[in-house]
């Protein structure tokens, strides 16, 4: 068994900000109250610490199996738990594309390899995301499948969207579209504006998202299904999940940080560690996406971690791939702008990073601190000053645009099952640098 001693508890789902000590016992929690009495093997003093319910990503790209020089399961994992989260789900854009149960149980098993990170895989809604045929959705469930997406390439057919809702919800699973018209986004790079005017490359207009948006959800709406819209980042497509959500569609959403912290802008120097689809939109388009954070339009941050090599992203901005790594960078960054700014309170924080992906993905287990719920946890240094240097990353990805922030915050501490996985050798969060 391991104690964690008088950390600050915040779990809003049990009602809880308060100095106590949490109780484990194997993969379950004990017990959480003030000053346990309990014969241990291990007691972590968090004293001056947060702890929180074990931190879910929704979109993560684990890249494996097929794509290994970018990422593999065991250096994603390794970069999740470094960066506080205790559970990843792993979008299909893999060779072979995750779309059959062979393909789902072998990432479960080379998970299971790791023995980090718990990994949820997220299986295509199409036959190799290509479309036109969906897949056997009740089997890939009972293989282990969380969710359904085909990811960068959204299901463009109505009625296979539809017959995917419909299927999904009666699997009771879900399914998470990347909104884009591909017709209105053709080859496009970054958003359309005046920064790809200055830069003479083709863009992406926020209309090709809010028309998508629009779509699912009027097929949300017909057919009383759940829908889950991916990294949102125009004012247009917040405005409509709001009404959406305000007329009782079943609509979620999620926002990653680099479309809350940086605008169309950052692109100046024509930097692709920039270049990422949805693209980093207007000022006013982020002011939009941040006060839908604030309000609870948006119900969750997920990374988007999308890894590349160098060589790759040093082919310049129009042949350069879309995509940044986010893992390792996401918890101090919400923590320094949006917790520490005031913009949204640690209680938000864990809905948004924790308690609101376990409800969408049906983790009744997860994204609580209570007595028989996984002991998943992950510890908080909230005053613990960072550098983001992406050459110290655990991920093979070394492509985001926050090299050299200096940021507050950081999580010290990832415990998985019961288990110490952060930080590698077992030291103590006292013990941080």
């Amino acid at each position: 068994m391991i104690i964690l001693r008088g950390g600050r508890v915040v779990c809003p789902s049990e009602g809880l900000d308060d100095l106590l000590d949490v109780l484990l016992d194997g993969e379950r929690i004990a017990a959480v109250g003030l000053s346990i009495d309990a014969a241990v093997a291990r007691t972590v003093d968090c004293r001056g610490l947060v702890i929180v319910p074990g931190l879910i990503d929704m979109h993560v790209h684990l890249r494996e199996p097929g794509y290994e020089a970018k990422e593999t399961i065991r250096t994603g994992v390794r970069a999740a738990v470094r960066g506080g989260f205790t559970t990843v789900c792993a979008m299909p854009n893999t060779q072979p594309v995750n779309d059959r149960r062979e393909t789902t149980e072998w990432i479960l098993a080379e998970a299971r390899r790791s023995g980090l990170a718990n990994v949820l895989p997220i299986a295509a809604v199409t036959r190799g995301s290509a479309g036109e045929h969906l897949v056997d959705i009740r089997d890939l469930v009972a293989a282990g499948a969380i969710a359904f997406s085909d990811d960068g390439r959204p299901v463009e057919s109505d009625p296979i969207m539809r017959r995917a809702l419909e299927e999904a919800e009666a699997a009771g699973s879900l399914v998470i579209d990347h909104c884009e018209v591909r017709s209105l986004a053709a080859n496009g790079v970054v958003n359309a504006g005046p920064v790809a005017a200055r830069l003479g490359v083709p863009g992406i207009p926020p209309a090709a998202e809010d028309i998508m948006v629009a779509r699912d959800i009027a097929l949300a709406r017909e057919t009383g299904t759940r829908v889950h819209i991916a990294h949102v980042s125009t004012a247009g497509a917040t405005a409509a999940i709001a009404a959406a959500r305000r007329a009782g569609v079943r609509v979620s959403a999620e926002a990653t940080p680099h479309h809350l912290l940086l605008t169309e802008g950052s692109l100046a120097s024509g930097d692709s560690d920039h270049k990422m689809n949805p693209p980093l939109r207007s000022a006013s388009d982020v002011a939009a996406l941040v006060e839908a954070l604030r309000t609870g339009v948006v119900d969750v941050i997920a990374t988007d971690h999308a890894p590349h090599t160098a060589a790759e992203k040093a082919r310049g901005l129009l042949d350069a791939p879309f995509g940044i790594v986010g893992l390792e960078t996401a918890v101090s960054l919400v923590l320094d702008r949006f917790v520490a700014a005031g913009i949204i309170s640690l209680g938000r924080f864990v809905d948004l990073l924790s308690a609101n992906p376990a409800r969408l993905l049906g983790l009744a287990r997860k994204g609580r601190i209570a007595v028989g719920a996984d002991a998943d946890l992950t510890v908080l240094d909230p005053d613990l000053p960072v550098t983001v240097d992406k050459d110290r990353f655990e991920s093979k990805g070394r492509n985001t645009p926050f090299h050299g922030w200096t940021l507050r915050g950081a999580p010290v501490m990832t415990i998985v099952g019961g288990r110490i996985v952060y930080p590698f050798d077992g030291g103590d969060p006292a013990e941080r640098p």
